[in-house]
């Protein structure tokens, strides 16, 4: 036999390594990724993040409201539109008078405020806004709407 023929068969004998991952490896990896993923995703709690985003968003909203109804006092001798009385809900749309709502569109937009702001949660609607506002015994000006990040509370603006 010569050398070369010797060292041919050796490696028939000798199976070759095979490339690649096993099944066993792969479902390890994907376990271990899947609760990975488990931990972040509760640690983060992105519902509650969502949620103390729109609670932020209203308090932005009611500033703006407040504000925008305080450049009206302003200008119009320190008089606040006439039908903010009581309690009533803020609509950006034309209502019947009573508890239907308060439409400060007709005094407010486009000279104080671009548009009067909805509530961002998915409940709202141009009907209702889901914020409330009054003149207290004070004679100051609340705007209110219902936290979502705290149910039961409110988020109060008073100027």
């Amino acid at each position: 036999m010569k050398g070369g023929e010797t060292h041919m068969s050796i490696r028939k004998l000798v199976p070759a390594w095979q490339k690649g991952f096993t099944l066993i490896e792969l479902l390890v990896v994907i376990g271990i990724l899947g609760i990975l993923i488990a931990v972040v995703l509760v640690a983060v709690n992105p519902s509650r993040q969502f949620a103390s985003a729109r609670d932020t968003q209203r308090r932005a909203d009611l500033y703006a409201v407040t504000n925008s109804l305080y450049q009206y006092s302003t200008e119009h001798e320190g008089n606040f539109p006439e039908d903010i009385s009581g309690n009533p809900k803020i609509t950006t749309v034309p209502t019947d008078a009573g508890t239907a709502g308060l439409d400060l569109a007709s005094d407010l937009v486009p000279t104080y405020m671009p548009a009067i702001p909805e509530d961002p949660g998915p409940t709202s609607s141009q009907a209702n806004t889901l914020y409330f506002l009054h003149i207290d015994a004070n004679n100051r000006l609340v705007a209110t709407a219902a936290s979502e990040l705290n149910p039961g509370q409110t988020i109060m603006v008073q100027r």
